[in-house]
């Protein structure tokens, strides 16, 4: 069986020769290396550990009597994460790059682990931490009996030491920085280097069939787990988050307030017929902007600002403009928590044509729980 490294990267690819030389000591060969990283750690990578002449790797294999060409690893190795647009993230700083980081993991994890032929080993001793969440998650969504997650504990004085890559056979000194910043020197026989296994529960025994023939977006995976049992929509605007079935998201206060009193309407609705599906208590966007439901539900969720101080375009400003905007961002929140399959019937939903649009949930009111 093969063995592939498959990791998370910053600025400090040192992280990949470390693990190569604990896991090398433990007696577990790695075939090929492939590593997620930003435009900035790839240029790190290229020019510190695959450079032609000097780099790092070559000079680890050269010094464990590794066969060039027995790891797999180069360039077209390194995962640069990507938006949409196909632009290349210099650094992970918006819940939007998150998402990117979070499924470029699940689709590596997806395509290295429906191999039976490999196994995959889960690196995640580098970059920024969450990129070692997304990871994490990737693993215990696809991974199998042969799989591992691993991390390594470098000697606290080495760790933060750029010139440290590993321990090479000929111990060579390096310079280091004591606890007040005072340059030193420290002979590299010194370092130790500890591979630590992580223990993780696997779940992907329990995704429906059909969820393992591509690449799935995160929520729709979370949302496979939970089962026949109708799931519960809770607007906790005490908490300022949505649940549902297991899966919880934070909002917006504006959005929702706005998005609590459509569930509202929904839940207080008088009709006796079957409730799903039903638009009897949609309103029309007049009806929306002109009530003061909206105001009472804001004031409601803690960290909301005074009505009196929002700008004119927040939820005091309310227009026909506006209310499309937040609409749209709702839909995109209710996507990214809980997946398409469950967004039919938790977005805004319209009916009719204009100039007669009317907006409502179709979530069955029984389904639907308000906490203050």
């Amino acid at each position: 069986m093969r063995n592939i490294l498959l990791a998370v990267s910053g600025l400090s690819p040192q992280v990949i020769t470390e693990a190569l030389y604990a896991l090398r000591h433990e007696g577990r060969e790695v075939h090929a290396i492939h590593c997620i990283t930003t435009r900035k750690g790839r240029e790190r990578i290229l020019a510190d550990l695959l450079a032609p002449d000097s780099g790092r790797f070559a000079a680890f294999l050269a010094d464990q009597d590794i066969p060039v060409g027995a790891i797999d690893f180069s360039g077209k190795n390194v995962h640069v994460l990507r938006d949409p647009m196909g632009r290349e993230l210099e650094d992970i700083i918006t819940p939007e790059d998150n998402e990117f980081l979070m499924q470029s993991c699940l689709d590596l994890a997806f395509r290295f682990t429906a191999d039976p032929g490999l196994a995959v080993f889960f690196l995640v001793a580098g970059g920024r931490k969450t990129m070692t969440s997304c990871l994490t998650l990737a693993a215990q969504l696809y991974g199998r009996p042969q799989d591992r997650i691993f991390h390594v504990l470098v000697s606290p004085e080495f760790e933060s030491c750029r010139d440290f890559w590993f321990p090479p056979r000929q111990s060579v000194p390096v310079q280091l920085k004591d606890d007040k910043g005072q340059p030193y020197w420290k002979e590299t026989r010194y370092a130790s280097i500890h591979l630590v296994t992580i223990p993780f529960v696997s779940v992907r025994d329990q995704l429906r069939q059909d969820f393992l023939d591509q690449p799935r977006p995160p929520a729709e995976l979370m949302q496979t787990l939970i089962r026949d049992t109708p799931q519960i929509l809770v607007i906790n605007l005490a908490e300022g988050k949505l649940i549902f079935g297991r899966t919880e998201r934070d909002l917006h206060p504006t959005r929702l307030a706005l998005y609590a009193f459509f569930a509202a309407q929904k839940k207080e609705c008088r009709q006796t017929c079957a409730c799903a599906g039903c638009t009897d208590c949609f309103l029309d966007a007049s009806q929306v902007l002109g009530t003061d439901d909206l105001a009472r539900m804001y004031e409601k969720i803690p960290g909301s600002r005074l009505i009196e101080e929002m700008s004119d375009s927040g939820i005091g400003g309310l227009n026909r403009e506006n209310f499309q905007s937040y609409k749209s961002k709702i839909r995109k929140d209710l996507l990214s928590a809980f997946g398409q399959s469950c967004l039919a019937e938790l977005e805004i939903s319209s009916c009719g044509s204009r100039p007669d649009t009317r907006y409502g949930i179709l979530l069955d009111r029984n389904r639907i729980r308000m906490e203050w």
